[in-house]
């Protein structure tokens, strides 16, 4: 199976940037694709990005353009969120997601789960 750890979320100002990362263990495929997704409470988990493992090629939401970015590393097994100027709206618990198979904005398609990192982020 799959294990994923999510870390570097904070509490931070506005306007400020951080960097999640999401250590993957256990075997790896080079079909896989690796998401962020996000929840604030009471709100539904929504897509932020995804990376096709064996390509680099990425995906983000609409309403993270230009401010996000996603990466990996495939020697350290290791995903990351790259967060610029963030805002108030992008509070939210960050998932690292893992899928076999095509890529998706779903969550429901994924098949492995991190534990989420929070992210804070105050005006």
């Amino acid at each position: 199976q799959v294990q994923l750890v999510e870390s570097g979320g904070g509490l931070v100002q506005a306007g400020v940037s951080l960097r999640l990362s999401c250590a993957a263990s256990g075997r790896t495929f080079t079909g896989t694709i690796m998401g962020w997704f996000r929840q604030a409470p009471g709100k539904e988990r929504e897509f932020v990005a995804l990376i096709r493992w064996s390509s680099g090629t990425s995906s983000l939401a609409d309403y993270v353009k230009g401010r996000f970015t996603i990466s990996r590393d495939n020697a350290k097994n290791t995903v990351y969120l790259q967060m610029n100027r963030l805002k108030p709206e992008d509070t939210a618990v960050y998932y690292c997601a893992a899928r076999f198979g095509s890529s998706s904005y779903y969550a429901g398609d994924y098949d492995y789960w991190g534990q989420g990192t929070q992210v804070t982020v105050s005006s």
